[in-house]
């Protein structure tokens, strides 16, 4: 809210880096009609795997892992979940699948996020859906177990005011038009995380509200490429970004810069990957192919299929096989071993 309060964020300056690389932004999304309308097999290849990485690296962000082997099967409904940490998972699933479905009907109010968190804790016996209601401190854990305070959000009294105004100030910033739709969305996401509305689940409610904006915005790369696995691969400079912009939030005197350009950043290698995988693939059989040799390409040098079935979700058991066995044909890699535990090298690391 402080952000938007008095048109602050308006006054912040920008970079000519910035400035092009939001202009490069708008070419991006220009072209993803003319990808979805030529590739749509590869696309759907793409959907998957995306919706799986997604809800595997938002959650995993929060310290919520499964197993080995079964995120798919709780992404894709066919397994329910058994304990707390698939419960979790599933709930965010659930919103996740209901934003790349029905974004055009949804219309951001503090209803909406208050449902969105009822539903990630909806298999749980934790009720979801409530402002905090007890103040809360963003915590880091420094070396030898010690905790220090990064950052002290709103108190519990003032966050349903806080978001109420929030709200309505991004609404009146994207009526206005008087900035870039790109940056206002990025200071609604920052000052979300700065109330940090709940007890419990901000970070992944505020990596929803990313997906739906954007899309709200035309950017609709988050279908395709997982923008969670991009925050997660890059989390260092996620959880710099949101601790330099958020010194003297309170006092209205904050730097948005380190987070937009971390924001913008973010999204710009979203759609660079999304255009060299759909620029490189021309089948649905090809697009999975292309995806095991890129995770091969990126895994360690030795390897097993259960790395590589972790790097490719989506993708069959038996398709990982005949990829590798393609592979080792044309002397890219070696099976150091037998059975489906054995470890594969790359050929010339």
């Amino acid at each position: 809210m402080r952000s938007f309060e008095h048109g602050y964020y308006l006054e912040t300056p920008l970079s000519h880096n910035l400035l092009m690389a939001v202009r490069a932004l708008g070419e991006f999304r220009g072209r993803q009609t003319l990808y979805t309308e030529q590739s749509p097999e590869v696309l759907a290849t793409l959907r998957r795997a995306a919706m799986v990485q997604s809800v595997e690296s938002s959650n995993r962000l929060e310290g919520i892992t499964v197993e080995p082997g079964r995120i798919n099967g709780l992404v894709a409904k066919t397994s329910k979940p058994r304990d707390r940490s698939e419960q979790e998972v599933a709930g965010y699933r659930d919103v996740l699948a209901a934003i790349h479905v029905n974004h055009e009907r949804m219309r951001l109010s503090t209803r909406l996020i208050r449902d969105w968190h009822r539903t990630l804790y909806r298999y749980t016996a934790e009720r979801g859906g409530g402002w905090k209601t007890k103040d809360n401190a963003i915590l880091e854990v420094q070396a030898g177990g010690r905790q220090v305070v990064r950052f002290r959000p709103v108190s519990a009294l003032s966050t349903p005011k806080f978001m109420e105004r929030l709200v309505r100030l991004f609404d009146d910033a994207l009526t206005g038009r008087q900035a870039e739709p790109l940056l206002v969305i990025a200071t609604f996401i920052f000052d979300f995380e700065c109330i940090h509305p709940f007890a419990d689940g901000n970070g992944r409610i505020g990596r929803l509200l990313t997906a739906l904006l954007l899309y709200h915005a035309g950017y609709e790369v988050g279908r395709y490429i997982s923008l969670e696995r991009v925050v997660e691969e890059s989390k260092e400079s996620y959880y710099e970004a949101l601790y330099r912009s958020s010194q003297k939030w309170h006092d209205g005197e904050h730097d948005l810069r380190p987070w937009w350009n971390y924001f913008v950043g973010m999204l710009t290698a979203a759609y660079k990957e999304f255009e060299a995988r759909v620029g490189t693939i021309t089948s649905a059989r090809g697009a999975k192919r292309e995806m095991v040799r890129r995770a091969v390409a990126n895994l360690p040098a030795r390897f097993t299929i259960a790395d590589l079935r972790r790097a490719c979700p989506g993708v069959s058991y038996p398709t990982l096989q005949r990829a590798l066995a393609g592979l080792r044909k044309e002397k890219k890699i070696r099976c150091l071993g037998r059975g489906p535990d054995a470890r594969w090298e790359r050929v010339g690391d």
